[in-house]
């Protein structure tokens, strides 16, 4: 039986990279998908590319730094598609400012990044917290490995503060949700070839090759290194497990 049958799983960011890698992959595991994106059409795309693979999938538009607009959407999907069971809190922004940028341009950066990468988890998790209780449900958290360390390679300082927030959100909902039967966990990638850094990548491959050569695995990640952890998170397979970060960094962290 596929690993994720009968679950409704929300993904947020599903239109693109490692959200819409991992949209994919849960259907292909039996859930019914809801792709969550601030870019329609890109949610759209991936729904309709679910539903041609003989999948179950909906989309709908979200801004998670709009509160509101989080918990207006989540009643929508109650009362449209169901009760949902699992949770990936995966939109999230990237900018390389350093401190040292001009002052309005690290003020921006910091209200934008935070503004989505950390309190956005916060707004959809509280958002589909009742359902999720209900069902005994699942988070998955998208962190990095900057949620342990920063990068000496152009990044800003809000980035880091925001992916620590993740794991520090993470630890602290699994602690709290625990006796509620709801699992809280996240992924930590390393280098991933997505849209977030195409930039980077097409302009800077000294940066790049930085990373690959600290990397024992020899080779920036892919959307689709993503999805067996996510799928097994999400899944009975990890049904003793919480509170805890799965690294996918091609081995970054250990040298």
């Amino acid at each position: 039986m596929p690993l994720l049958q009968h679950h409704i799983a929300v993904i947020t960011g599903a239109g693109s990279g490692i959200g819409q890698a991992i949209a994919a992959g849960y259907a292909r595991e039996g859930a019914h998908v809801v792709a969550l994106d601030i870019d329609a059409t890109a949610a759209a795309e991936t729904a309709k590319q679910i539903l041609a693979a003989g999948g179950k999938a909906d989309s709908f538009t979200l801004d998670v730094a709009r509160r509101e607009d989080c918990n207006a959407l989540a009643k929508t999907i109650a009362d449209k598609v169901g009760r949902v069971s699992i949770l990936v809190n995966n939109a999230g922004i990237a900018r390389r400012s350093g401190f040292s940028a001009a002052a309005n341009v690290v003020a921006q950066e910091w209200d934008d990044i935070i503004g989505i990468n950390l309190n956005g988890v916060f707004n959809v998790t509280h958002a589909f917290l009742e359902p999720l209780r209900a069902s005994k449900g699942r988070i998955v958290n998208i962190g990095s490995i900057q949620s342990f360390l920063h990068l000496r390679t152009p990044s800003s300082p809000a980035y880091t503060a925001s992916k620590h927030g993740v794991l520090g959100f993470t630890r602290a909902l699994a602690a709290e949700l625990g006796k509620d039967g709801v699992r809280v966990n996240a992924i930590g990638p390393g280098l991933v070839a997505t849209s977030l850094n195409a930039s980077v990548r097409a302009t800077r491959p000294d940066i790049i090759q930085t990373f690959v050569d600290h990397t024992p695995l020899g080779r920036a990640g892919q959307p689709e290194d993503m999805v067996g952890p996510a799928v097994f998170l999400a899944s009975d397979l990890s049904a003793y497990v919480t509170g805890s970060i799965v690294m996918v960094d091609g081995g970054y962290r250990t040298v």
